[in-house]
């Protein structure tokens, strides 16, 4: 088994080289304060001012200059069967993580980070350009307004049971190539109890609400 190369008390932020807004940053560092690059993310970071911990990849993406700058602070993993971030998750131990710059720009990429939060048990959220994106768990439940928008994207076969939603889900069978259950709305709070992978999809502004949902 790879030694890891952290293990943190507290939440990480993981960067990517995708789309980053400085002050979805700012925030996420507030959550958790631990920083992480992933490859090119080192690069995206040192733009910022920011310095991090660690940055963890195939190297394949992190300019000379950046490789000068962060020193002993980068690892290079060679192998080629897991993503950038998903190296980050595997080799950093920590209560939670926020992922930045792993949506937008390429779709790809995108579709890879998506593929491993829904992989994975660890708790975490990538903050995307207009919502946040996270692994659902079995139940979850969370205290919306009426008319707030909450999608539902499956990674397999998934059933479940819902309250608080327009649409129901009771009896419903979601696929990735089926029915999928993106864009429906809550009538007020929400409880889901779901059985199989899925990707719950929520506005940015309620990161703070589902981290404390998902801590519960």
């Amino acid at each position: 088994m790879t030694d890891l190369i952290a293990t943190f008390g507290a939440g990480v932020t993981l960067v990517g080289g995708g789309t980053l807004e400085a002050g979805d940053l700012r925030h996420a560092l507030t959550l958790a304060p631990h920083l992480i690059a992933a490859d090119g993310g080192g690069d995206r970071l040192l733009a910022e001012g920011q310095m991090p911990e660690a940055v963890i990849g195939d190297l394949d993406s992190l300019s000379e200059a950046a490789r000068a700058r962060l020193g002993a602070r980068v690892h290079g993993v060679a192998e080629q069967d897991s993503t950038d971030f998903g190296k980050c998750l595997r080799l950093v131990a920590a209560p939670f993580y926020l992922g930045l710059g792993f949506t937008g720009m390429r779709i790809d990429h995108t579709l890879a980070a998506f593929s491993e939060i829904a992989q994975r048990d660890q708790r975490v959220i990538l903050i995307a350009e207009d919502e946040v994106i996270f692994r659902a768990p079995p139940r979850f439940a969370l205290d919306l307004p009426e008319g707030e928008r909450v999608s539902i994207f499956p990674f397999g076969r998934v059933t479940g049971r819902s309250t608080g939603l327009r649409w129901p889900i009771d009896g419903l069978l979601l696929e990735p190539a089926g029915r999928v259950g993106t864009s429906n709305a809550a009538t007020g709070p929400i409880a889901l109890s779901l059985s199989g992978p899925a990707l719950l999809l929520l506005p940015k502004r309620w990161l703070p609400q589902v981290l404390g949902a998902l801590l519960r």
